[in-house]
């Protein structure tokens, strides 16, 4: 995994560890350039984020991509009827890691999305879908913010 999401992981993890049984798992399916993996999840919850499964760190697909094919997502139920989004890490010509996210999917609304990567070359590296739930904080901008109930993670090969 790389280190961008790795902290990202960690505090999902930490924050959704509380409950003590596992609720059933969906799987999210990658596809790109006539290849797909279905991932298992590396943390979930269920909706209310009381009953969580232990993190799973191996629960990482690879797909391998090639030239500037796009990545599609897809979803099932448990995981669309809940608000949740794409992150992203790529590399850029210049070899510097970015990150980049979709827009926060709200519930029902859609169950696949298709990752195009901007057309100045970059090379996708790792996707996470990432599924909120209920869980609530207090935000860093005195805002609200949501746990995340649910992530699913890619590495990507070239």
């Amino acid at each position: 995994m790389h280190r961008g999401l790795k902290p990202l992981l960690a505090v999902a993890a930490a924050g959704l560890a509380a409950g003590c049984s596992s609720p059933s798992q969906p799987q999210v399916t990658f596809y790109s350039h006539g290849d797909s993996v279905a991932v298992d999840a590396a943390q979930y919850c269920d909706p209310t984020g009381d009953q969580c499964s232990p993190p799973n760190q191996e629960a990482v697909g690879e797909l391998r991509m090639v030239d500037r094919d796009p990545l599609q997502i897809s979803v099932p139920a448990e995981v669309a009827n809940a608000p949740w989004q794409v992150v992203f890490l790529y590399q850029g010509l210049d070899g510097k890691q970015l990150d980049g996210r979709s827009p926060v999917f709200t519930p029902n609304s859609r169950h696949s999305y298709t990752l195009q990567l901007p057309p100045d070359g970059a090379r996708i590296e790792h996707v996470e879908v990432q599924q909120f739930s209920a869980v609530l904080t207090q935000g860093a901008d005195g805002g609200v913010d949501f746990g995340i109930g649910g992530s699913w993670v890619l590495d990507v090969k070239q």
